[in-house]
Protein backbone atom coordinates (compact mmCIF):
# COMPACT_ATOMS: atom_id res chain seq x y z
CA UNK A 1 0.00 0.00 0.00
CA UNK A 2 1.71 3.40 -1.15
CA UNK A 3 0.81 6.57 0.07
CA UNK A 4 2.78 8.26 -2.29
CA UNK A 5 2.50 9.63 -6.18
CA UNK A 6 2.77 5.97 -7.78
CA UNK A 7 -1.33 6.05 -8.50
CA UNK A 8 -2.18 3.46 -10.84
CA UNK A 9 -5.79 2.53 -11.98
CA UNK A 10 -5.44 -0.99 -10.02
CA UNK A 11 -5.40 1.39 -6.76
CA UNK A 12 -8.51 2.32 -7.92
CA UNK A 13 -10.23 -0.44 -8.54
CA UNK A 14 -9.07 -1.95 -5.00
CA UNK A 15 -10.62 1.23 -3.45
CA UNK A 16 -13.73 1.26 -5.19
CA UNK A 17 -14.21 -3.02 -4.60
CA UNK A 18 -13.88 -2.28 -0.97
CA UNK A 19 -16.16 0.42 -0.88
CA UNK A 20 -18.48 -1.39 -3.11
CA UNK A 21 -18.52 -4.36 -0.32
CA UNK A 22 -18.33 -2.05 2.71
CA UNK A 23 -21.01 0.49 1.65
CA UNK A 24 -23.91 -2.38 1.90
CA UNK A 25 -26.30 -1.47 4.72
CA UNK A 26 -26.94 -5.27 6.18
CA UNK A 27 -28.50 -4.04 9.51
CA UNK A 28 -30.58 -1.35 7.94
CA UNK A 29 -31.18 -4.19 5.43
CA UNK A 30 -32.10 -7.06 7.46
CA UNK A 31 -33.86 -4.90 9.84
CA UNK A 32 -36.98 -3.84 7.45
CA UNK A 33 -36.65 -7.62 6.13
CA UNK A 34 -37.60 -8.77 10.04
CA UNK A 35 -40.21 -5.90 10.32
CA UNK A 36 -38.36 -4.09 12.80
CA UNK A 37 -38.46 -0.88 10.65
CA UNK A 38 -35.74 1.89 9.91
CA UNK A 39 -33.07 0.93 12.39
CA UNK A 40 -31.88 4.61 12.10
CA UNK A 41 -34.75 5.97 14.11
CA UNK A 42 -34.43 3.56 17.22
CA UNK A 43 -31.43 3.64 19.74
CA UNK A 44 -28.07 5.14 18.85
CA UNK A 45 -29.55 5.40 14.92
CA UNK A 46 -26.33 3.06 14.07
CA UNK A 47 -27.07 0.52 11.53
CA UNK A 48 -24.43 -1.82 13.57
CA UNK A 49 -25.41 -4.71 15.01
CA UNK A 50 -25.18 -3.48 18.46
CA UNK A 51 -28.18 -0.83 17.01
CA UNK A 52 -30.02 -3.92 15.82
CA UNK A 53 -29.43 -5.79 19.37
CA UNK A 54 -31.71 -3.26 20.80
CA UNK A 55 -34.41 -4.50 18.70
CA UNK A 56 -34.97 -7.34 21.10
CA UNK A 57 -33.13 -9.21 18.11
CA UNK A 58 -30.43 -11.85 18.96
CA UNK A 59 -30.27 -13.35 16.12
CA UNK A 60 -30.83 -10.56 13.97
CA UNK A 61 -27.64 -8.74 15.72
CA UNK A 62 -25.70 -11.80 15.12
CA UNK A 63 -26.48 -11.73 11.69
CA UNK A 64 -25.65 -8.25 11.31
CA UNK A 65 -22.16 -8.93 12.60
CA UNK A 66 -21.49 -11.77 10.31
CA UNK A 67 -22.48 -9.94 7.45
CA UNK A 68 -20.48 -6.84 8.47
CA UNK A 69 -17.39 -8.91 9.10
CA UNK A 70 -17.84 -10.68 6.01
CA UNK A 71 -18.00 -7.06 3.75
CA UNK A 72 -14.76 -6.01 5.36
CA UNK A 73 -13.04 -10.12 4.48
CA UNK A 74 -14.60 -10.41 1.30
CA UNK A 75 -13.47 -7.81 -0.87
CA UNK A 76 -9.94 -7.73 1.10
CA UNK A 77 -9.23 -11.81 0.14
CA UNK A 78 -10.60 -10.60 -3.43
CA UNK A 79 -7.81 -7.69 -3.61
CA UNK A 80 -5.02 -9.81 -2.22
CA UNK A 81 -5.58 -12.27 -5.06
CA UNK A 82 -5.57 -9.66 -7.59
CA UNK A 83 -3.69 -6.94 -6.62
CA UNK A 84 -1.55 -7.67 -3.12
CA UNK A 85 0.33 -4.61 -3.36
CA UNK A 86 -2.91 -2.58 -3.15
CA UNK A 87 -5.27 -5.05 -1.21
CA UNK A 88 -4.79 -2.12 1.73
CA UNK A 89 -6.65 0.73 0.03
CA UNK A 90 -9.76 -2.10 0.13
CA UNK A 91 -9.07 -2.48 3.03
CA UNK A 92 -9.14 0.86 4.24
CA UNK A 93 -12.19 1.79 1.53
CA UNK A 94 -15.04 -1.13 2.95
CA UNK A 95 -14.62 0.54 6.06
CA UNK A 96 -15.24 3.51 4.88
CA UNK A 97 -17.65 2.54 2.78
CA UNK A 98 -19.09 0.86 5.81
CA UNK A 99 -19.35 4.23 7.25
CA UNK A 100 -19.99 6.35 4.65
CA UNK A 101 -22.16 4.82 2.68
CA UNK A 102 -23.23 6.86 -0.34
CA UNK A 103 -26.86 4.88 -0.46
CA UNK A 104 -27.86 6.21 3.04
CA UNK A 105 -26.46 10.00 2.49
CA UNK A 106 -23.46 8.75 3.60
CA UNK A 107 -24.23 7.97 7.01
CA UNK A 108 -23.47 4.73 8.19
CA UNK A 109 -21.87 2.73 11.07
CA UNK A 110 -19.04 3.42 13.11
CA UNK A 111 -16.38 0.51 11.26
CA UNK A 112 -16.03 -2.32 14.25
CA UNK A 113 -17.05 -5.25 13.36
CA UNK A 114 -16.18 -3.99 9.51
CA UNK A 115 -12.83 -3.68 10.82
CA UNK A 116 -12.59 -7.59 11.99
CA UNK A 117 -12.84 -8.30 8.85
CA UNK A 118 -10.55 -6.21 7.20
CA UNK A 119 -8.04 -7.28 9.95
CA UNK A 120 -8.62 -11.39 9.07
CA UNK A 121 -8.56 -10.34 5.54
CA UNK A 122 -4.89 -8.70 5.70
CA UNK A 123 -2.75 -11.21 7.91
CA UNK A 124 -5.24 -13.67 9.75
CA UNK A 125 -2.97 -12.78 13.30
CA UNK A 126 -3.99 -9.42 13.19
CA UNK A 127 -7.47 -10.79 12.52
CA UNK A 128 -7.32 -12.98 16.09
CA UNK A 129 -5.61 -10.21 18.15
CA UNK A 130 -8.57 -8.21 17.10
CA UNK A 131 -11.37 -10.74 18.09
CA UNK A 132 -9.28 -11.62 21.34
CA UNK A 133 -9.28 -8.18 22.46
CA UNK A 134 -12.63 -6.79 21.40
CA UNK A 135 -14.55 -10.06 22.52
CA UNK A 136 -12.13 -9.97 25.77
CA UNK A 137 -13.10 -6.33 26.82
CA UNK A 138 -16.49 -6.67 25.59
CA UNK A 139 -16.62 -10.05 28.15
CA UNK A 140 -14.93 -7.75 30.96
CA UNK A 141 -16.82 -3.87 30.36
CA UNK A 142 -20.30 -4.95 28.54
CA UNK A 143 -19.42 -1.56 26.58
CA UNK A 144 -19.36 -2.26 22.73
CA UNK A 145 -17.52 0.92 21.86
CA UNK A 146 -14.74 0.75 24.05
CA UNK A 147 -14.14 -3.00 23.22
CA UNK A 148 -14.60 -1.73 19.68
CA UNK A 149 -11.81 1.23 19.96
CA UNK A 150 -9.56 -1.06 21.67
CA UNK A 151 -9.55 -3.51 18.87
CA UNK A 152 -8.66 -1.18 16.23
CA UNK A 153 -5.98 0.23 18.41
CA UNK A 154 -4.62 -3.22 19.66
CA UNK A 155 -4.95 -4.89 15.66
CA UNK A 156 -2.38 -1.70 14.48
CA UNK A 157 0.59 -2.12 17.49
CA UNK A 158 0.22 -5.68 16.61
CA UNK A 159 0.86 -4.97 13.02
CA UNK A 160 3.69 -3.14 14.11
CA UNK A 161 4.89 -5.95 16.34
CA UNK A 162 4.68 -8.74 13.69
CA UNK A 163 6.69 -6.66 11.36
CA UNK A 164 3.77 -5.39 8.85
CA UNK A 165 4.74 -2.31 7.89
CA UNK A 166 2.13 -1.93 4.79
CA UNK A 167 -0.20 -2.99 6.97
CA UNK A 168 0.17 -0.99 9.87
CA UNK A 169 -0.56 2.20 7.69
CA UNK A 170 -3.79 0.91 6.64
CA UNK A 171 -4.91 -0.20 10.18
CA UNK A 172 -3.57 2.94 11.74
CA UNK A 173 -5.77 5.27 9.58
CA UNK A 174 -8.25 2.91 9.79
CA UNK A 175 -8.17 3.71 13.73
CA UNK A 176 -8.09 7.34 13.73
CA UNK A 177 -11.27 6.90 11.58
CA UNK A 178 -13.07 5.00 14.19
CA UNK A 179 -11.80 6.39 17.13
CA UNK A 180 -12.80 9.80 15.39
CA UNK A 181 -16.30 8.08 14.66
CA UNK A 182 -16.76 7.11 18.41
CA UNK A 183 -16.27 10.75 19.80
CA UNK A 184 -19.76 11.03 20.99
CA UNK A 185 -19.11 7.33 22.77
CA UNK A 186 -15.53 8.77 24.45
CA UNK A 187 -17.18 11.58 25.54
CA UNK A 188 -20.36 9.07 27.22
CA UNK A 189 -17.59 7.02 28.93
CA UNK A 190 -15.88 10.01 30.24
CA UNK A 191 -18.80 10.99 31.51
CA UNK A 192 -19.83 7.16 32.80
CA UNK A 193 -23.41 7.32 30.94
CA UNK A 194 -22.54 5.21 27.79
CA UNK A 195 -24.99 2.28 27.95
CA UNK A 196 -23.94 -0.98 28.24
CA UNK A 197 -24.28 -4.40 25.72
CA UNK A 198 -28.31 -5.86 25.77
CA UNK A 199 -29.85 -1.69 27.15
CA UNK A 200 -32.40 -0.12 25.31
CA UNK A 201 -30.89 3.14 25.33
Amino acid sequence: MDFGTDFSISVLWAALLGYAFGSIPFGLILAKLAGKGDIRQQGSGNIGATNVLRTGSKGLAAATLLLDLAKGLIPVLIAKHLFWEDAGWTALFAVIGHCFPVWLGFRGGKGVATNAGVSFGLAWPLGVVYALVWLGMLAITRISSLAGMSAVVATAVAAFLFGWPTWVKVLVLIAALVIFLHRENIKRLAAGTEPKVGSKG
